[in-house]
């Protein structure tokens, strides 16, 4: 297993270096704006000689390259997870226009949405892992639900718009006059 050592940087974000096993330092700051830089460095005992390689990377960018890369062992364990059939693990970004944007996560079943739980609220570089009924979100949080499908897709309705989608009612044919 690879020996990750992970360092925060107070005002950029957090960095993570390796050492591959031919020797190479290789290292990742993920910046708090959402960008990666993958970067190769030397130290006091590489020499003078040594090459350093700085690579910006966007979010998207990242999350492509991690893909290439064959992923982690977090991804590799939630889709162990999500084979479990009837259980969807999704995230849900907060926009300053959604309607739960400033509010209380409240208790979605009071709302008819039993079923579901939210399983952490992370918010910058830290997780609320099983959030309280009042615990209040903002925008930028990334709300972590699991649920049916089903259920994950009516709170994540009900998180922009603030109305849950209603079931048909169904119609019964009465004679006239009644």
């Amino acid at each position: 297993m690879v020996d990750v050592r992970r360092v925060k940087l107070p005002g950029v974000g957090m960095l993570h270096t390796f050492v591959t096993e031919d020797g190479g330092k290789c290292g990742v700051i993920t910046h708090r704006s959402g960008h990666s830089d993958l970067i190769t460095f030397a130290d006091e005992e590489d020499g003078a000689d040594a090459s350093k390689v700085s690579l910006r990377l966007s979010e998207d960018e990242a999350h492509t390259l991690a893909e290439l890369l064959g992923g982690t062992r977090i991804t590799e364990g939630l889709d162990k997870l999500e084979k479990i059939p009837g259980l969807s693990i999704d995230w849900f970004s907060v926009d300053y226009d959604d309607h739960i944007a400033g509010q209380q996560l409240g208790n979605l079943a009071s709302r008819g949405v039993v079923g579901l739980t939210v399983v952490a609220v992370v918010r910058g570089e830290s997780a609320n892992p099983a959030p309280s009924d009042d615990f209040k979100v903002f925008p930028g949080d990334t709300l972590v639900v699991a649920g049916s499908p089903e259920k994950v897709s009516k709170a994540f309705t009900f998180y922009r718009t603030g109305e849950l989608a209603l079931k048909p009612t169904t119609t019964v044919d009465v004679p006239p006059g009644w």
